[in-house]
């Protein structure tokens, strides 16, 4: 356990960082997972409308330095490739 008050202050600031980080890092999880399984079901137009979401979130964990820049970006680049695979697929 921390000793000196500045090491107890950095404790409380760690455990609230890491529940929001948390929170964050699910959040993704659940995007990317229903991304997938609107995709798995080929409904184009719930994927369609769902896409912005998705970058808001990812973008959103980006910013807030949750995951990397680069991480947000491979992201949304395969999901995207797969949205774009539904498309073509579907004609």
């Amino acid at each position: 356990m921390p000793i000196t008050k500045s090491a107890k202050k950095a404790l409380r600031q760690s455990k609230r960082r890491m529940l929001k980080n948390r929170g964050a890092r699910q959040e993704i999880r659940t995007a990317v997972k229903k991304m997938r399984e609107l995709a798995g079901q080929k409904n184009i137009e719930e994927a369609k409308q769902f896409l912005p979401r998705l970058y808001q979130v990812l973008d959103k964990a980006a910013k807030r330095r949750v995951i990397e820049k680069n991480t947000a970006a491979r992201k949304k680049s395969r999901l995207t490739r797969l949205f774009n695979s539904l498309k073509t697929n579907s004609k």
